[in-house]
């Protein structure tokens, strides 16, 4: 488990929901952490699987 800029950004990014296993579904989960690339994404809760990349911490402002 990567640890990440922040306190919030680590327990987002590292959220495993006990309830439902896709990340997409789950009302709980904000940020999508790409471990292979490297990458941070929002997820967009509309029934998808949509995310919207960034480059910023929405916690603490760290370049991520």
């Amino acid at each position: 488990m990567k640890k990440h800029c922040c306190d919030y950004m680590d327990y987002h990014a590292n959220f495993t929901c006990g309830i439902h296993s896709d990340p997409f579904e789950c009302p709980d989960n904000f940020i999508l952490f790409n471990q292979t690339d490297n990458e941070y994404g929002l997820i967009i809760h509309d029934g998808g699987s949509s995310i919207i990349g960034i480059s910023f911490c929405p916690w603490c402002g760290t370049k991520l």
